[in-house]
């Protein structure tokens, strides 16, 4: 199935999601509604509701919570971003300045406060406790990835479980929250929720290490933002750690030359992007993606097959496909 197709197949229900999104951006702070509504219509693929709302389908539920829990999931995501944002000093995001940019950081660290804060009122509103445990242990392991990689930033010598710990927490609990809340909706058994869990966090892995080939692979139109930005931000992501292990002793001096001196407009950031790309590093990262990809697929081979499991089956192969 393509993207267009996927969101064909639940267009009532994503439609809802949107709907639910620009209601909670009304408010009676026109400041908030200003940024609320910025941050609504500034894009984003909504992959997260729509594995929400599949998944839920493909285990025979279908109702009104669905759309109000993509709402709020991507509520969540919004707030790690613009958070994320003033951490990392980005002025740009999909294609457009970042809300810090905007309106500086002082107001956006209280607009992603609020985001949280609204997000958690609209699940405490839905009175079921394993859908709450599940939002705050993903939240929780998002701020934890974020402290733990703010911890590592210019350490070259970060190894690839470290950093793919970082992404579990950062990016892929997330998804796997999105996946394993659709079974607690349709009211599937353990085990099966427990697939769908698994099937999330490898689709998330798996977009995360393609974020991180796209800094190095692609252009500033495609993606939204400047290339090299992780580089610029002090992280050293998978493409960059493969190149430090298999490269020559300079290359790990050029690499901590770059970080240290935040030469990433000039020679310096071009060197490094040629040598992963050189090298390789950005190819093995794409192939740990597709087997990523393929483990997310193998945890829905229980399930029966109907048009909801075929979307799910080719999410990873979108994810994987993407060019930003």
């Amino acid at each position: 199935m393509t993207p267009h197709e996927i969101y064909k197949l639940i267009e009532d229900g994503m439609a809802c999601v949107e709907e639910e999104l620009a209601r909670q951006s009304r408010s009676g702070v026109p400041m908030i509604e200003n940024i609320g509504r910025y941050i609504c219509n500034s894009g984003g693929k909504r992959v997260r509701p729509a594995i929400l709302l599949l998944s839920s389908r493909m285990c025979g539920y279908d109702g009104p919570i669905g759309p109000r829990l993509g709402a709020i999931l991507e509520m969540i995501h919004s707030a790690t971003l613009v958070h994320d944002d003033i951490i990392d000093n980005a002025c740009v995001r999909r294609g457009h300045a970042s809300v810090n940019a905007r309106w500086g950081n002082e107001i956006t660290v209280l607009m992603g406060d609020w985001l949280y804060m609204t997000s958690f009122s609209m699940a405490l509103g839905e009175r079921q406790f394993p859908i709450l445990d599940v939002l705050i242990e993903a939240t929780r392991k998002m701020v934890e990835g974020e402290l733990i990689q703010l911890s590592y930033n210019g350490n070259v010598d970060i190894t690839e479980e470290q950093h793919m710990d970082i992404s579990r927490r950062k990016t892929a609990y997330l998804f796997a929250a999105c996946s394993q809340l659709g079974g607690i909706l349709g009211a599937a058994p353990e085990a099966a929720i427990e697939r769908l869990r698994l099937y999330g966090l490898n689709v998330g892995l798996a977009f995360q290490l393609v974020d991180d080939v796209l800094d190095f692979t692609s252009d500033e139109n495609t993606l939204g933002k400047p290339v090299g930005s992780d580089m610029q931000e002090g992280k050293l992501t998978l493409p960059l750690i493969y190149l430090l292990r298999d490269g020559r002793p300079e290359h790990r001096a050029l690499v901590r030359n770059v970080l240290r001196t935040d030469a990433l407009n000039g020679e310096g950031r071009d060197a490094v992007i040629r040598l992963v790309r050189e090298y390789g590093a950005a190819d093995r990262v794409l192939e740990k993606a597709h087997a990523l990809a393929e483990e997310a697929k193998s945890c829905l081979e229980t399930f029966p097959d109907c048009v909801a499991r075929q979307a799910l089956m080719s999410i990873p192969d979108y994810i994987v496909e993407r060019d930003r």
